[in-house]
Parts: structure tokens; sequence; C-alpha cells
């Protein structure tokens, strides 16, 4: 299983390499659609290379409250550890 910082690490690259998000503009407490600037497509690209990395169906739902980055590997890790 992945650790907390792992995810981190994977979520962090995934922002920069999809989305062209400067590194710097990532962090914890950065929200997802008013910092970062991804909108409603992006966060269904998202969620499916969140899939990718945990090797499970994760569904769109869950993700409808998430609204930081540190909200994302809050619910990746609770996914993780079912």
């Amino acid at each position: 299983m992945l650790s907390r910082d792992e995810v981190e690490s994977r979520l962090h690259g995934y922002l920069v390499d999809m989305f062209e998000i400067p590194q710097e503009k990532i962090s914890v407490q950065a929200r997802l659609y008013e910092d970062l600037d991804l909108d409603s497509i992006d966060a269904v690209d998202l969620v499916v290379k969140l899939q990718e990395l945990t090797g499970r169906k994760l569904k769109v739902d869950e993700f409808k409250t998430v609204r930081t980055v540190g909200d994302v590997i809050d619910r990746v890790h609770a996914v993780l550890a079912e």
C-alpha cells in the first residue's frame, strides 16, 4: 500500500504533468478549482489517473466534496486502506 507521502508525491506529479500547474502553486492547502484552476473535466481526468494509481474503481461522487489537494490525498489514502 502506498503511504500518505507517496500518494501526495504522485498527486503532485500528476498536477504538474497533466495540467501544467507550476510546482510552487501546489500545496496541501491549495484549492483545486480556485487556486489551481481545475475544472470538472480536469477533475474527471484526475480521478481516472488516481484509479490507475490505486488499481481500484473510484466513484466520481466520492470526489464531489473534495476541495483541496489535501482532501484528494485523504480520499485516496482512505480508498487504499479499505
